[in-house]
């Protein structure tokens, strides 16, 4: 009983808490109910979606991937540099800048045998002095006219609704069908609940967390392109100040951090509360500094809730 307490409270508590803080900043401010501003701040959401969504993934086997907001930053850095000499295939080049180091950062980890925090911020360090190379440490512009040639598929919108939005929920889609449709999502939620039952059972669980970390570098790398193109340039500390929030808002939309449960749906709820609260602080005056404070603060109480603490007898 007291596990499907649990359960029931990870799927609808993210729902109820969004509804909330939608209303409260609605009563602030009557202007946000409108269509245009909730439309507005969905497509805000998705770059942070982009890139909590792959690492969704590495959380649910029970790893950690803190090298996304680099590999976001490096990829803004090779599509702003390589799209005048490259044009459209900047774009491809710039996703497998993403999966060469999702891949890194699960193979050291695997197969030297390194918790993942300590592979992925290896990784990350890697990463941040490659957007550096690339971009000789200084903002890199992307001129209009390449965006509008190439990037339109992540600017403007198409049928009244901002193309970020399409963008968000066709890979919303993508990897909620990956995730619970295929064998490959089965395993994820599979090591994450009991690794050592799959690895009796024959399967390369090495193989699997691999895969994961590498999804996870894509995404960010994805998230990367869209953040450049909506901004319209590429800087090695594009998405510095991203990483908290992503993993806040896996967390927040109920996915344990120890484990086996989660889904992208959750993630996707979860990107939404932190762009409400992140919303809700500017309107009150909070700072950007102070606002990393306040998603420390829902990280640790999300934690608080979701964690499995059966599965760790010991805290160190």
């Amino acid at each position: 009983m007291k596990t499907e307490s649990r359960t029931r409270l990870q799927t609808w508590l993210p729902l109820i808490v969004l509804v909330v803080l939608v209303l409260l900043v609605g009563l602030y401010d009557r202007t946000f109910f409108s269509a245009g501003n909730m439309m507005e701040v969905t497509a805000d959401t998705m770059t942070l979606f982009l890139m909590a969504s792959g690492v969704t993934l590495v959380i649910m086997i029970g790893g950690i991937d803190l090298s996304v907001q680099a590999v976001a930053s490096m990829t803004s850095c090779i599509l702003a540099v390589y799209l005048p000499r490259f044009g459209i295939f900047a774009i491809p080049l710039a996703v497998i800048g993403g999966v060469i180091a999702g891949f890194a950062g699960g193979y050291v980890s695997t197969r030297l045998r390194i918790p993942s925090f300590i592979a992925t911020l290896a990784v990350s360090g890697v990463v941040l002095s490659a957007g550096n190379w690339f971009s000789e440490t200084k903002s890199v512009v992307i001129p209009g006219e390449l965006s509008q040639t190439y990037l339109t598929w992540a600017v403007g919108d198409f049928l009244g609704v901002p193309n970020e939005i399409w963008v968000g929920v066709a890979f919303l889609l993508v990897l909620s069908a990956v995730l619970g449709l295929t064998p490959f999502g089965r395993l994820v939620r599979g090591i994450g609940a009991q690794e050592r039952a799959v690895m009796a059972s024959g399967i390369d669980v090495d193989r699997i967390k691999i895969a994961a970390y590498t999804l996870s570098g894509t995404m960010a790398g994805v998230a990367g392109i869209v953040m450049a193109a909506r901004l319209g340039s590429g800087s090695p500390t594009l998405a510095n100040e991203f990483l908290l929030p992503a993993i806040a808002c896996i967390v927040v939309g109920g996915t344990a951090i120890t484990g086996g449960v989660g889904s992208i749906w959750r993630t996707f709820v979860g990107a939404l509360i932190v762009q409400v609260v992140r919303i809700g602080m500017t309107f009150i005056g909070v700072s950007v500094f102070a606002q990393q404070i306040v998603f420390g603060f829902i990280l640790v109480a999300a934690v608080a809730v979701t964690m499995d603490r059966a599965k760790v007898l010991v805290i160190k």
